[in-house]
């Protein structure tokens, strides 16, 4: 079965951290590029961090220099570290898996992430 299981979600003060994991079983992530998009409540998804099978980092703007997105491909684990919280940083975040040339995308079920005072 193949699944994106996200966890590390919760309620954070502004100007604190939260570490998203997602954990992947079924595909082997070393295939795949690894994003994290999050959806804001009557908002778009937006894609936050991607990092391609060769390890090559992007970042939207407004998250830049606050986040930073690693792979572990032995453990088949894919981490959002998130510093430096803001309140416009509530959102869900999902986990997604993009094969390159297949084009297959799993997406996992989604992590609060709620930052208030």
């Amino acid at each position: 079965q193949v699944q994106l299981v996200e966890s590390g979600g919760g309620l954070v003060q502004p100007g604190g951290s939260l570490r998203l994991s997602c954990a992947a079983s079924g595909i082997m992530i070393r295939l795949y590029a690894m994003n994290w998009y999050r959806q804001a409540p009557g908002k778009q998804r937006e894609l936050v961090a991607a990092i391609t099978s060769a390890g090559t980092t992007n970042y939207v703007d407004s998250v830049k220099g606050r986040y930073t997105i690693s792979r572990d491909n032995a453990e088949n684990t894919v981490t959002l570290q998130m510093n430096s919280l803001k309140s416009e940083d509530t959102a869900v975040y999902y986990c997604n898996a993009e094969h390159p040339w297949s084009g297959r995308v799993v997406w996992g079920q989604g992590t609060q992430v709620t930052v208030s005072s």
